[in-house]
């Protein structure tokens, strides 16, 4: 997986059908509803648990580590490229499946992933439903009296249908999607039996990741096209040519995304955002203290989500945690006003995370 999208011409026309029938895909979830009847179980959409946070804060390695948990599923690479039909795409392509080989994201950043990985492949939901947040210049924060019914039962039915496609055993859906930092509220109102992982990261070095990853992504869609297809039509537009931020304070200047600045100011507006429309729901995790004390740190976010694991269970999911790596921080110029801004937002988003009575002991 050393691209964004390695896939070859069938791949790529199937992925391209695949992204441009979300409507279609919709329309058929009820009747994959009625296909799959004796297999989904509508008591495995309570209870969600949404892992979300600015891109590059360690959400990924969260996700993998609390799909290690018997009693979570999430969705995974099988799913693409119908990702609102787990269970009849799933069963669909049985017969020409290929066997999971890891390789490294197409991030660079050293996460290996296969075709049984998981992965953040919700965001077609909401963009089935709701297109008008999606401008060409940003996407817009969604407010608790949005709510749709319609969006509900389809979303707490394709819940249930992750689960039934999951590993056996599991009873409860898991996901990781960084734009449901733009709305909070919504979740809060739509699914109050929810819980919100939060992960934090220092604002110095989650500026730097975000910003080379942009530039990474802007030279990836340089080259393949295909790779900002693929970002697109899954809903990530965090990076690259594909960049479209959330409008947390309002349109932000997409040309400056070349400034370290730029992701600073992001990174400041969207976690007073945060911080702002967080409700009981929110459970904030420190990126530092789960890699400095995964065991622990795994211990308290599982019981805080309210997840049944045994000592064996909690130690695989620690294994997926690996210490800091003591790289320096990129040395970036940005102005001491906005630098000081975010050092005091970080640490209030500290004061909210597991562990911090103990750390600050």
């Amino acid at each position: 997986m050393s691209g964004a999208a390695p896939y070859g011409r069938l791949d790529r026309a199937m992925h391209r059908l695949g992204f441009g029938t979300l409507g279609l895909q919709r329309r058929l979830a009820g009747a994959e509803t009625s296909m799959f009847r004796d297999r989904i179980d509508p008591a495995h959409a309570r209870r969600p648990v949404f892992i979300t946070s600015l891109p590059r804060a360690g959400t990924t390695v969260v996700l993998e580590a609390l799909t290690r948990l018997p009693e979570f599923a999430s969705a995974t690479y099988r799913h693409m490229p119908f990702p609102l039909l787990p269970l009849l795409w799933t069963d669909a392509s049985r017969r020409f499946r290929q066997r999971s080989a890891l390789g490294e994201r197409a991030h660079g950043d050293g996460l290996d992933v296969g075709f049984d990985s998981p992965e953040a492949f919700e965001e077609p939901l909401w963009m089935a439903f709701w297109p008008k947040h999606y401008r060409a210049t940003g996407i817009l924060p969604w407010e608790a009296d949005e709510r749709d019914p319609g969006f509900e039962r389809a979303f707490r039915q394709h819940m249930a249908k992750v689960v039934a496609a999951g590993t056996e055993g599991a009873t409860r859906y898991l996901s990781k999607n960084n734009a449901n930092i733009a709305r909070l509220p919504l979740l809060a109102a739509t699914f109050p039996d929810a819980a919100v992982v939060v992960p934090v990261r220092d604002p110095l070095s989650h500026t730097a990741s975000l910003l080379r990853q942009h530039r990474r992504f802007v030279e990836l869609h340089a080259e393949d096209d295909f790779a900002r297809t693929y970002m697109e039509g899954l809903g990530h537009f965090e990076f690259g040519a594909a960049l479209r931020p959330i409008t947390f304070a309002g349109p932000a200047d997409i040309a400056a995304a070349d400034d370290p600045a730029f992701w600073l100011e992001y990174w400041c507006d969207a976690y007073e955002a945060v911080l702002r429309n967080a409700g009981r729901q929110a459970i904030f995790v420190s990126l530092d203290r789960l890699s400095g004390d995964p065991l622990r740190q795994i211990g308290e976010l599982a019981a805080a989500i309210g997840a049944e694991a045994d000592g064996e269970a909690l130690r695989t999911a620690a294994e997926v945690f690996r210490p800091q790596s003591g790289r320096p921080v990129d040395k970036l110029a940005l102005p001491s006003a906005l630098v000081e801004r975010a050092r005091r937002l970080h640490r209030a988003l500290l004061d909210r995370c597991i562990g911090a009575g103990e750390a600050a002991a």
